[in-house]
C-alpha cells in the first residue's frame, strides 16, 4: 500500500482521496506546462475562450475524459458534468469508477475564469 499526502493540508490521505486530487491535478494542468512531461494535463484550457453552449460542454467532458483516461490508470470515466457560474469560474464533476474495487466515486474540479 502507497502512502499518499494531501499536497495543500500535507496530511496522509486514502487512496479514494489521491485519486481525486490526482485527477484535479489533471484538469488544472495545460498541456505543455510540465517541463519533462509536455504531455500531461488536458487540453480544456485550450477551450476557455469559447462559447458556453452545448457544444463546448460536451467538448470540456471530451477533454477531461481524455486527460483521466491517459494519466490516471486506477480509473475509468462513468460520466461528466459541466457547470459555469456566475463569477466565470466552472466546475468539472466526473464519475468515476475505481478499477481495483469497482467502486464509483465523484471527482470535483473548480476551474478559475472561463468567460
Amino acid at each position: 500500500m502507497t502512502i499518499s499526502i494531501d499536497p495543500v493540508s500535507g496530511t496522509v490521505v486514502n487512496e479514494l482521496q489521491d485519486i481525486r486530487n490526482s485527477v484535479a491535478d489533471i484538469l488544472r494542468t495545460p498541456v505543455g506546462t510540465r517541463v519533462m512531461r509536455r504531455g500531461y494535463g488536458s487540453h480544456i484550457f485550450d477551450l476557455i475562450d469559447s462559447p458556453g453552449s452545448q457544444a463546448w460542454t460536451l467538448s470540456v467532458i471530451a477533454a477531461a475524459a481524455e486527460a483521466i483516461t491517459r494519466w490516471e490508470p486506477r480509473v475509468r470515466v462513468v460520466s461528466g458534468n459541466v457547470v459555469v457560474h456566475a463569477d466565470g469560474s466552472a466546475e468539472i464533476r466526473t464519475v468515476l469508477s475505481v478499477r481495483a474495487s469497482n467502486l464509483n466515486i465523484a471527482a470535483d474540479t473548480v476551474l478559475g475564469g472561463v468567460r
